[in-house]
């Protein structure tokens, strides 16, 4: 408001007035940059949320983001997830799963707290209960060590 009251007097014939009225939007547009590189840099860090957690965000780190980037975060999730289903034939093809590749196809882990049951793909139920420890196929367990379900035991 002030470069603009200043540019009217400049039109008027102050001419003093130009090099602050420089100075004064040069500082507009570097704090403009600035600006917009934190919130790229945000963007950028809210879409590796999707790639760590998954499809869900913990309650923690959803409380820290504005109604714009959680509506951002769902809008992203749709749209990988409709990428996703088209590249995998029928079933699709989840992307975020061996985000390393796998040394071995099964695993050891140890559940961190109780989940409940899951089922494996030939028809194995497993109850993951606190301290309890399985050998499960990495592809399955993956998004739930991200998660903080599960502990990959290193042997």
């Amino acid at each position: 408001e002030r470069n603009q009251a200043d540019v009217s007097e400049a039109k008027a014939g102050r001419t003093d007035l130009i090099f602050l009225i420089r100075f004064r939007h040069c500082c507009l547009l570097r704090n403009q940059r600035c600006l917009l590189a934190y919130l790229y840099d945000r963007l950028l860090r809210i879409r590796a949320l999707r790639w760590e957690y998954g499809s869900v965000l913990p309650n923690t780190i959803q409380f820290h983001m504005s109604a714009e980037e959680v509506e951002w975060f769902n809008r992203y999730k749709k749209s990988l997830a409709t990428y996703m289903r088209s590249v995998g034939g029928e079933e699709g093809l989840d992307l975020t799963q061996d985000i390393k590749p796998p040394k071995s196809l099964y695993i050891e882990v140890r559940c961190l707290r109780d989940h409940g049951e899951f089922e494996i793909d030939d028809g194995t139920t497993i109850l993951l209960k606190k301290n309890s420890q399985h050998f499960l196929p990495r592809w399955k367990c993956e998004q739930l060590i991200r998660q903080g379900v599960l502990e990959h035991i290193l042997s």
